[in-house]
C-alpha cells in the first residue's frame, strides 16, 4: 500500500499526510495538508494517479473528460471522489481553466457543472463559496493549486495558478473576491500551495523569466538554467510572495514539498509525460 514515504520530497518538513479512503471495491489515496486537515469545518484533498478505473496513459484516477479517456471511466472516478467527500455528483462544481485570473462565486445552483451537466460559466480558474456541502474541484498536471479557508466568515476559495496565473497574482485575485463577497480579511485566511512542478524541473524561456523578474522581489524565484537563454522558475516561492504581499500571515501558509514531475509515477505531470496524461484534482468544501 502507498504511504507518504513513497513520495520524493524537496525537504523533510511535515506538510502532508496521506489518507487511504476505502470504498466497497477500491482504495483511493488522497494527500491532505496538515494545516487544513486540522480545521474540522472543512474537507479538502489532492488526488494521486491511484484509485480509479482509467487505463493506459490515464491510469488510473484521471479526472479529465477532454483528454481522450473513456467517459464512463472518468465518471466512475468522479463518483469515487464524491463518495470520499460524502456528497453526490450534483454537489460538485468544476472549474473551466484557461490560465486566467477570473474568480467566480459558485453555489448549489452550479452543482454538477462539468460532470453531470454543462458548466454555467467559461474561462474560470478560481471559485469561491460560503455554501456548505458544495465540493469545489480544480485540475492539475504541473500547475499550482491554491487553497483558501476563512474561518471567521466561513468561506473558501480554490484556484488554479500556472505561470500566467502566478505572474498575474491569482492568489491576490482570489482573496480580493472573498473580501468583496464575504468580508474576508487576508490576515485570517489559512492557505496552502499544493503539489505542482518544482524549480529544478521547471525550465522556462527568457521571456517568461523576464516577466517574473519584473514582478517579484525574491531573486531566488528565477535562477539561471543549464543552457543559455533558459531559466529555472520557482512557482511555489512566487505564489508564497503573492500571498504574503496580499496580507496573509506567513504562519498560515503551507507550501508543498511534493513535485508532480519528480513523482510522475504517482502524480500526473505534463512535462514528465510530454503531454500524454490525465488530470489530478484539488478539492475543498465546507462541511454541512
Amino acid at each position: 500500500m502507498i504511504t507518504i514515504k513513497d513520495f520524493k520530497t524537496t525537504n523533510e518538513n511535515d506538510i502532508f499526510q496521506l489518507g487511504i479512503n476505502k470504498g466497497v471495491d477500491y482504495e483511493l489515496p488522497l494527500l491532505y495538508f496538515n494545516n487544513l486537515k486540522e480545521k474540522k469545518e472543512i474537507r479538502h484533498g489532492f488526488s494521486t494517479r491511484l484509485g480509479g478505473v482509467s487505463t493506459g496513459i490515464y491510469q488510473s484516477l484521471n479526472l479529465s473528460f477532454t483528454r481522450g479517456d473513456d467517459e464512463a471511466a472518468v465518471l466512475e472516478n468522479y463518483r469515487r471522489i464524491a463518495e470520499t467527500f460524502h456528497v453526490d455528483l450534483n454537489h460538485v462544481v468544476t472549474s473551466d481553466q484557461t490560465h486566467t485570473t477570473n474568480v467566480v462565486e459558485v453555489s448549489s445552483a452550479n452543482g454538477g457543472s462539468g460532470i453531470t451537466r454543462e458548466r454555467d460559466f467559461n474561462d474560470v480558474d478560481g471559485m469561491v463559496t460560503n455554501e456548505k456541502g458544495l465540493l469545489l474541484a480544480t485540475f492539475y498536471a504541473d500547475c499550482v493549486p491554491l487553497y483558501f479557508y476563512d474561518p471567521i466568515h466561513e468561506a473558501i476559495g480554490l484556484s488554479h495558478s500556472g505561470w500566467r496565473g502566478t505572474v498575474n497574482r491569482m492568489g491576490k485575485c482570489t482573496l480580493e473576491k472573498m473580501h468583496e463577497l464575504y468580508g474576508t480579511e487576508a490576515k485570517d485566511v489559512i492557505c496552502a500551495i499544493g503539489p505542482s512542478i518544482c524549480q529544478d524541473c521547471y525550465e522556462v524561456s527568457e521571456d517568461v523569466a523576464s516577466r517574473f523578474k519584473s514582478e517579484f522581489r525574491d531573486e531566488k524565484i528565477v535562477v539561471d538554467g543549464c543552457q543559455p537563454g533558459k531559466y529555472q522558475l520557482d512557482l511555489w516561492r512566487a505564489n508564497k510572495e503573492v500571498l504574503l504581499d496580499s496580507g496573509v500571515d506567513e504562519k498560515h501558509i503551507a507550501v508543498t514539498n511534493i513535485c508532480t514531475c519528480c513523482n510522475s509515477k504517482l502524480l500526473f505531470s505534463h512535462r514528465a509525460s510530454q503531454g500524454k496524461r490525465g488530470n489530478l484534482g484539488a478539492f475543498l468544501m465546507l462541511k454541512r
